[in-house]
Formats: C-alpha cells, structure tokens, sequence
C-alpha cells in the first residue's frame, strides 16, 4: 500500500493526537492514517490485546504511539490517560473523540441501566476527554482541535433511541465548547452506515435488517471506514481552521430519503478506500 490519504505526506509531522476507540474499526483506520502523516497517537480503548495489535500496525508508519486502557466513563481513569499522555508524548494538538457503543432494543424494552450506560458511553465518555484535553493542554496553548463522533439521529433512531438521545446530546455539547472554548475548534462527524467492524458487533438476529442497509442509501452502498476517517482528518486539518461548532454528515444522503420520491436505480457511487 503505497498511500493511506489523499492528504498531502508530512501534513501532520511532530503534532500530537489521541484517538478514543482506537483500537478498531473507524478509530483504528483514522490513527493509522494520522500516522502516515507524520502524527504522533495516543491510541485509547477498553481492550489491552486490540489496543497492543492496534499499535504495532500504526507504529509502522514509523511515528510514536502510545496505548492505554481506559473506559472513558471512569472520571477518574479519564484523567490519569490524559495526563499520562501528556507526560509522555508533550502537547496535545488534537483529539478524536471516537469511542461509543450501543445496542438494539425498541424503546420500550430499554431499562434505566441500559440506558444510562449508552448515554455515559456515547455522551459522558467524549465530554469527560474533551474537558480534560482542553484543561491540561489546550487551554494553555490557546488552540488545537477536537472532533467528536455523532451517528445518523436525523429524525430519530428507531430501534436506538438511548444512542439517538446521546448523539444528539453530543451535537449540542460540540456547538457549546466550540463557542465556550474558543479558539480550539470543535466539530463532529455523524457517519451514515459504514461497513465497518462495529456492525458485526450486533446480534444476528438483525442480520436481515443490516443486510438491507445499502438498498436503502441514495448513494446505492454502505460507507467505508476510510471515508468517515477522511472526514475527520479534514476537520483536524489546518484547511478547516475557519470551522468550528459544525457537524459533517457522512451517510451517502439517508436522512434526506423520502418514501413518495422513489431513487431511480442507478447502481452506486465508487467507494473511497484510500488505497493508492
């Protein structure tokens, strides 16, 4: 694999960036491109053996890269990580606030506990790292940029609603910290369906129901990782130092289907893979 971007090759040498669920899917593929372009990463996640593998692949982009096991709802555990990394790796220039999990159920079946789990790993988990990126490094150096990650909740989440209440929590802590916290930028990305490892996490009793996800894309397909990682690094990228509050949409236009308005069948758009 001779590229991993379509972002110019040392873009972001020397700089700093800790990625939350870092150690698969879309964190993993995001770190390693970060990687290629010079970054130094602070890789975060709940699983030492993920994480473990997830370094020895991003360090062979040949920058530092540094691991720790966290779960980012222990307030405490959160602010260890974020000092330690400080500590060891020097000033920290960006976060990716990427690690959340949900599950199936229809709302009525949700019981307080589950509940309360998704919206303290979707919501309280990325506030707790921003606010403690910010206090121990930002703040000081007035600037860096931090891009939390939101999901499709236009119009509701049918079958998610305890995710669906923390994305959108998440979209309105982004517009208050971009403000409150300026001049550090803060954005979101809210990606679509991705084909990405996260869908193999859930029971195959929705198997048939994910399985249809694509036919219902006016784009004709499921994003990839390397598309939702794109985003991001753009939104880190000194070429968005004028967005800040915003969220990006990655989801192949499926909050703007519209049942009386049929696509016609056009096959699909051409995945972006970020293989050269």
């Amino acid at each position: 694999m001779s590229s991993l971007s379509q972002f110019r090759p040392g873009l972001f040498a020397g700089k700093v960036f800790i990625v939350t669920g870092g150690g698969s899917g879309i964190g993993l593929r995001t770190a390693e491109e970060l990687a290629w372009l010079g970054a130094n990463l602070v890789l975060v996640g709940q699983s030492a053996d993920k994480l473990a593998s997830a370094r020895q692949r991003v360090a062979a982009h040949g920058t530092e890269v540094r691991w720790h096991a966290c779960d980012i709802r222990d307030e405490a555990r959160v602010k260890a990580v974020v000092s330690d990394a400080v500590a060891e790796m020097g000033a920290i220039d960006g976060l990716v606030n990427n690690a959340g999990g949900q599950f199936f159920s229809p709302a009525e079946c949700i019981s307080a506990n589950g509940f309360d789990a998704v919206v303290r790993n979707n919501l309280l988990g990325g506030f707790l790292f921003a606010r403690e990126v910010y206090l121990q490094s930002m703040k000081a150096r007035g600037g860096g940029a931090i891009v939390n990650m939101l999901a499709d909740m236009w119009g509701g989440m049918p079958g998610m609603a305890h995710s669906g209440a923390a994305r959108a929590g998440m979209l309105n802590l982004s517009e208050t910290l971009a403000y409150e916290w300026a001049p550090v930028r803060v954005n979101a990305v809210a990606p679509g369906w991705i084909a990405s490892s996260g869908l193999e996490s859930y029971p195959d009793a929705y198997r048939p129901v994910i399985e249809r996800f694509a036919e219902l894309v006016p784009a004709g397909r499921l994003g990839t990782e390397a598309e939702v990682a794109a985003g991001i690094i753009f939104l880190l990228s000194p070429a968005a130092a004028f967005i800040s509050g915003s969220v990006l949409r990655i989801d192949g236009a499926v909050p703007n289907r519209r049942e009386h308005w049929p696509v016609a069948p056009h096959g699909q758009t051409i995945p972006f893979t970020g293989d050269a």
